[in-house]
């Protein structure tokens, strides 16, 4: 396994397969080598987070500091940290585009 495949804490991600399909979402906790805990703050909450296939998953570049930080400090992150890493990442690679239609 190389390591551009190894989830990290963090890291934004695209789910490409199942009920969430094209969605985005934080790695909070990497569980095993298959298996990392995501979560949006948003449908998916912090605590709630899904547990997902790394096969099921497109691993983004990005990795929120901020994020890390918080769960290195404090063990948990707020949902609201989580929705601002999403939507940052997601501002930075479609500029041009309105991502909520509002």
């Amino acid at each position: 396994m190389d390591e551009s495949s190894i989830p990290r804490l963090g890291q934004i991600v695209k789910v490409i397969r199942g009920r969430d399909i094209d969605k985005y979402a934080v790695v909070i906790d990497v569980v095993d080598e298959r298996y990392v805990l995501i979560a949006d703050g948003d449908k998916r909450k912090f605590d709630s987070p899904k547990k997902k296939n790394i096969l099921h998953l497109e691993l983004q570049d990005d990795i929120s500091k901020e994020v890390v930080n918080s769960l290195n400090e404090t063990s948990r992150v707020t949902n609201g940290k989580l929705r601002f890493s999403i939507s940052r990442y997601l501002e930075n690679i479609q500029p041009d585009e309105d991502l909520k239609g509002e």
